[in-house]
């Protein structure tokens, strides 16, 4: 099993050193959270937490474009991947995160992944002028666009929401960036299992986490995905503590376990946060 680094309750200032000692550590990659903005008004709801609470963890908490935090802490480590947990894909251009997510990949020895999910907040669509009732059908057609576009090759596409012709990029990484599709809802376990690279999960306690993959081991065997032993399954079960707690989520089919050493608190000091890295790293990653 690998482990993820889950890097949303952090101080930017501190992203490249905790970086490089997570990779020494033992950490496979860091998932970075992606949000545009606070919205002062909005009917949405958050499904993953407590609304209120989460509207005030945004409101409070410096974001930084994931592309940039990504390539600011990939300049200064060497093994480890950097990964959006999870990207809003609709509201962005497709071509022009191809073109990002392509240079990264490329500049980092291929150290990147495409965390891929949708947004709960309808201002993020609105403000970006999207259109959030199309956002099922934006997102697979982004999905489409950024593997075309990274392909190498000549790619066009034509649809109703995204008209162009034939192109080329360059440079592109030797193998794809993969993608990993994010959310628990019934469309994104779908999603996952049709056109994904991986799945990734939101914070879960483990009876949830289980019926999840539940539902996307069967989802797989549906869409004939099931056979693919690349596929990646990042799963958050967060009471799991110990060696055998992460060895019973590998039993679930987790392959890369996300974790937060130092808990949900993003005022830990800085030294707390880089020893709870260590001694994860010590008493957990070192025993697998």
């Amino acid at each position: 099993m690998r482990f993820t680094l889950q890097l949303g309750f952090a101080r930017y200032p501190d992203f490249q050193k905790i970086a490089q000692v997570a990779e020494q550590a033992g950490f496979s990659s860091i998932g970075m959270p992606d949000s545009f903005f606070f919205p002062k008004h909005t009917e949405s709801q958050y499904p993953y937490a407590d609304t209120e609470l989460i509207r005030g963890y945004i409101e409070a908490m410096p974001f930084i474009e994931p592309i940039v935090s990504m390539s600011w802490m990939a300049a200064v480590t060497h093994r480890i991947r950097f990964y959006p947990s999870v990207m809003k894909v609709p509201t962005r251009q497709p071509l022009v995160l191809a073109k990002a997510l392509s240079s990264l990949a490329v500049l980092s020895g291929e150290r990147i992944l495409l965390g891929a999910g949708l947004s709960p907040w309808k201002e993020d669509f609105a403000y970006n002028n999207v259109d959030f009732d199309k956002r099922g059908q934006l997102m697979d057609e982004c999905i489409a666009i950024i593997r075309g576009a990274m392909s190498g090759q000549y790619f066009e596409y034509h649809s109703a929401n995204y008209d162009f012709g034939p192109m080329k990029m360059f440079p592109v990484p030797s193998r794809p960036v993969p993608i990993l599709i994010g959310g628990h809802s019934k469309p994104a376990l779908k999603r996952a299992a049709r056109l994904g690279d991986g799945w990734v999960a939101a914070n879960t306690d483990f009876d949830t986490l289980k019926s999840l993959l539940a539902q996307l081991a069967q989802l797989r065997r549906e869409y004939g995905t099931e056979g693919r032993r690349d596929f990646e399954i990042h799963g958050f079960d967060v009471a799991a503590q110990s060696p055998a707690d992460y060895r019973r989520l590998g039993e679930l089919g987790v392959t890369d376990a996300c974790v937060a050493p130092w808990g949900f608190d993003p005022a830990t000091p800085l030294e707390a946060q880089l020893d709870g890295l260590r001694r994860f790293g010590d008493a957990v990653i070192s025993k697998m």
